[in-house]
């Protein structure tokens, strides 16, 4: 009679083969295969995480007040196409721009700037 279950010794073999394995930061995996912080492509990659990020929480944001792209872009007096590309990870966007946009969807953003790992204050 065959059985599914693996035997006990191949349990065994596989905790052996887990516990053996390394674990990885996802800092450490993003070094690894992107660059170290300070690299031109390290920078690139952040700079487009950051316009995914932002794009998603535009398209959040848009959604939560019911609003098309349409809607959202007339409201802020800006096309639609820029809302579209803005959603889909744009290159880039200009403070004044994204302020508009928040500003239509009547929602609050915050800047922190951090030198040195220090928060940054207004004097």
């Amino acid at each position: 009679m065959n059985s599914s279950k693996p035997k006990i010794s191949e349990k065994n073999t596989l905790k052996k083969t887990v516990s053996k394995m390394k674990t990885h930061t996802i800092d450490e995996m993003i070094d690894a295969f992107v660059g170290k912080k300070g690299t031109k492509e390290r920078h690139r990659f952040d700079y487009k995480l950051e316009m995914a990020l932002l794009g998603s929480m535009i398209k959040s944001a848009r959604k939560k007040r019911n609003l098309t792209q349409e809607q959202l872009a007339t409201l802020a007096g800006l096309q639609k196409s820029r809302i579209s590309k803005l959603e889909n990870s744009a290159n880039s966007a200009t403070i004044g721009t994204i302020i508009r946009i928040f500003q239509a969807l009547k929602a609050e953003i915050h800047f922190n700037v951090t030198i040195n790992r220090q928060p940054l204050g207004i004097n």
